[in-house]
């Protein structure tokens, strides 16, 4: 009796592929504009959360917060001046605070994360993140000298 190993291909071919994007069009077409915006939003929330999580973070994968507030921006067809007015500040103020140019305060984050519906916390891990990987990357080689193998051996 001769067995038949399955290939990648007989399971997912391009014609299986089109069928799966024609049912997901047909009934994302069915949803209303709300909805939309609905799961937009919470798709950048998953964003947001996968980029604190990341482990192995590249430089070139590295994102400020102004990159997650202008995806909450672009889908909901606002201008960061509009924001900046909405949060009674001026634009080039939040525009420092979103670059990491100034550090976060408590109000800031608590500005935005009330206004993207996410935790406060993920706004500051961010800002923890990228302040790390910049430090790591300019002086790796200073803080190796911190290794407790190091301070056992002598």
């Amino acid at each position: 009796m001769k067995t038949t190993e399955i290939m990648p291909k007989d399971i997912w071919n391009d014609e299986k592929l089109d069928n799966i994007n024609g049912f997901i069009k047909k009934h994302s077409d069915k949803q209303s504009n709300e909805s939309r915006v609905k799961y937009k939003l919470l798709s950048i929330q998953y964003k947001l959360e996968d980029y604190i999580e990341k482990e192995d973070l590249k430089e070139s994968e590295m994102l400020d917060i102004l990159d997650f507030v202008k995806m909450y921006l672009q889908v909901l067809n606002i201008t960061k001046k509009d924001l900046a007015r909405y949060f009674g500040m001026n634009d080039s103020n939040l525009h420092k605070y979103l670059t990491g140019q100034r550090k976060l305060n408590p109000q800031v984050v608590l500005k935005i994360s009330a206004f993207s519906h996410t935790k406060p916390e993920y706004w500051y891990r961010v800002q923890v993140k990228n302040e790390l990987l910049k430090l790591k990357k300019e002086k790796a080689k200073d803080y190796e000298r911190y290794d407790y193998r190091k301070l056992l051996t002598t």
